[in-house]
């Protein structure tokens, strides 16, 4: 079955504080990951309390893997193509 959500224009902050946007690849219940691809890291943004800042990056990533774990945040923004519900065959022509 379709998961929902795939192909979305995902944002996720990590447990460190990093926020990263991405399109939503696959999601492995089993391994407890969610996979983006095209992310972009978008640094702390000010959220670290302590420690210092890390700063956004310019470099689009392939593929980043995230553990379950490491999530503290994800929010779907959009996009992606609708899941759509199987449609009939078109009728053959004449």
């Amino acid at each position: 079955s379709e998961v929902p959500y795939i192909g979305s224009r995902i944002s996720l902050i990590s447990k460190s504080e990093i926020r990263y946007e991405g399109t939503l690849y696959t999601i492995n219940t089993q391994e407890s990951t969610v996979a983006l691809q095209h992310v972009r890291s978008f640094g702390t943004e000010g959220r670290r309390a302590d420690g210092p800042q890390i700063q956004p990056s310019q470099e689009v990533y392939e593929y980043i893997i995230f553990r379950g774990a490491d999530i503290k945040d994800l929010n779907v923004m959009g996009g992606g193509a609708p899941q759509q519900a199987a449609q009939p065959p078109a009728p053959a022509p004449a």
